[in-house]
């Protein structure tokens, strides 16, 4: 089950939204919808998270590029959502090279050559010599991103790889904008 929320500040202090992700595909369409929000592109925070699996928070300020964290990559990785937040260049990866994650598995994999569950030889052969592709490839366990997204805000590196279940009200709390979240959740 995921939650997402929107925290827009303004100059009265910060409004919260319950943030619907259905129309959401990339990045790009999630920096859409922070700057939609923004007043006076003045700062937005939106926090997803898949409950007990992982967190994410994403800063856009005005027109600067965005500032992520997630508090489990691979946690993020096996969801739709948590792969929009990361990118190549969090996961230390060339520009474009998550490419197509299906693609390379059908590659891999042609699901029609084995029967009753049996692994095709040449496929296994084929993982074998892809082992270092694949180490390049691997989504780290555990925090990913900026650490300081969210310093200014009174939320400092320590405290926010501390943060587990309920991540979003200690958030909430240290930016004012609890009794607004509440109006929302």
């Amino acid at each position: 089950m995921y939650f997402a929320a929107l925290l827009a500040r303004t100059e009265d202090g910060w409004e919260a939204s319950d943030t619907e992700l259905d129309d959401v595909e990339t990045l790009s369409d999630l920096m859409d919808l922070a700057r939609d929000a923004s007043v006076d592109e003045d700062t937005v925070l939106i926090y997803i998270e898949q409950e007990d699996a992982w967190f994410g928070v994403v800063r856009v300020d005005g027109e600067e590029d965005p500032r992520i964290y997630v508090s489990d990559a691979s946690a993020a990785a096996r969801s739709s959502y948590g792969e929009i937040l990361l990118t190549d260049e969090m996961l230390g990866r060339p520009p474009g090279a998550g490419g197509d994650e299906i693609a390379a598995l059908e590659e891999l994999v042609d699901l029609d050559s084995t029967e009753d569950g049996e692994p095709n030889r040449s496929v296994t052969a084929a993982a074998d010599q892809d082992d270092d592709a694949s180490d390049q490839d691997a989504v780290p366990a555990g925090p990913i991103g900026e650490l300081g997204v969210l310093a200014d805000l009174g939320i400092s590196e320590k405290e926010l790889l501390t943060l587990q279940t309920d991540a979003l009200a200690v958030i909430a709390e240290a930016v004012g904008a609890t009794e607004v979240l509440e109006a929302v959740r």
